[in-house]
């Protein structure tokens, strides 16, 4: 994860370096990170909207092809550029959220690479001494425990150098009381809020999305998206007390600041008014077009000859298209081929 770890540890040194504060630094880079990542949400919500638009005319897809998944396949690709929808459209924020979330525990696991920008032979030689005096190093958090001994004990890493010294003496972890280092568990200690609250957050940033989704909780999928509501908060919960403190700080915050996000967002982009927005505009649209093409053929009985000739020629183009998608049809699907009458193209 050191890849995805290096340009944040980028930013939290530079807060750090700024505000002196652990605590801080990450609360303004998880605040950054939201900002950041607003015209993405932005973009998830127009796309979720979208999608509830078009919903009826895929169901209809569905049913229609239930037994030639290619052929559905094919129809549901046609609606989607015909509607400009694309299906993955709100997939990128929720890729970002964790690969920010994987770059920053690889930040948090290792304060002294990324923030203090120690080099990896430094730190080597600092868990070699560390070793020596039988200090037992924490699973998740091995840099912590070197930073925890050299400010207990700094005589013993005196072969490093006092600027290696100084450095992580006055690197602080410490915020609120809390070691932002250390790995939560179910002692009774403050410590055990953090993954509770990380958990309780998470359910209610879900609850609020789902209670402003454009898709109704009904109806067959109704009871994975209920399940994933729950899920979701247990997951938090259960991942805070495997990680240090700081990435469930920084879920809890995120968490907030989403449900902020959420209140703010649907006061100007509300799922439910632009799917309805969005299913009239289709509406209309349709409907325009049903009237040309009455307008066209009325034109063309009453003896418009430009008209007639267009409406001959457009009627012409429909039958030759038809008889092409037919054909295709009756080669991928082995069925009979049928040929094109005028009444296939009232």
């Amino acid at each position: 994860m050191y890849i995805l770890g290096y340009p944040l540890g980028l930013i939290m040194r530079l807060l750090y370096n700024i505000l002196h504060s652990y605590g801080w630094s990450l609360i303004i880079f998880t605040l950054l990170v939201k900002l950041v990542m607003v015209p993405l949400s932005i973009k998830q919500q127009k796309s979720s909207a979208k999608m509830a638009a078009i919903q009826p005319q895929m169901q209809e897809i569905q049913k229609m092809y239930a037994k030639n998944q290619q052929k559905m396949n094919e129809e549901l690709q046609k609606l989607y550029q015909s509607e400009n929808y694309n299906p993955a459209g709100g997939c990128l924020p929720m890729l970002i959220t964790f690969l920010v979330l994987f770059g920053l525990i690889d930040v948090i696991y290792k304060p002294m690479t990324h923030i203090l920008g120690m080099s990896s032979d430094l730190i080597a030689q600092a868990q070699g001494i560390m070793e020596g005096l039988g200090v037992a190093f924490s699973h998740y958090s091995p840099q912590t425990s070197i930073i925890t001994s050299v400010q207990a004990n700094p005589e013993a890493y005196s072969a490093l150098g006092q600027d290696f010294i100084n450095a992580v003496q006055s690197f602080d972890l410490n915020f609120l009381g809390i070691n932002l280092g250390e790995t939560p568990s179910l002692a009774l200690n403050i410590m055990v809020l953090i993954p509770i609250l990380s958990g309780v957050t998470a359910f209610l940033s879900s609850w609020i999305a789902m209670k402003n989704s454009p898709t109704p909780m009904e109806g067959p999928g109704a009871g994975t998206m209920k399940t994933m509501m729950l899920i979701s908060p247990l997951m938090s919960l259960y991942i805070a007390f495997q990680v240090p403190a700081g990435v469930g700080i920084y879920w809890i915050i995120s968490n907030l600041l989403m449900l902020l996000q959420s209140v703010v967002l649907n006061k100007f982009y509300n799922p439910k008014e632009m799917a309805a927005k969005a299913r009239q505009e289709a509406e209309e649209r349709r409907e325009k077009e049903r009237q040309e093409r009455i307008e066209a053929k009325k034109k063309a009985r009453d003896g418009d000859a430009e008209a007639k000739a267009k409406a001959k020629s457009q009627k012409e183009i429909n039958r030759q298209k038809l008889a092409q998608a037919r054909k295709q049809d009756a080669e991928k699907y082995g069925d009979v081929y049928t040929e094109v009458t005028d009444d296939d193209l009232e």
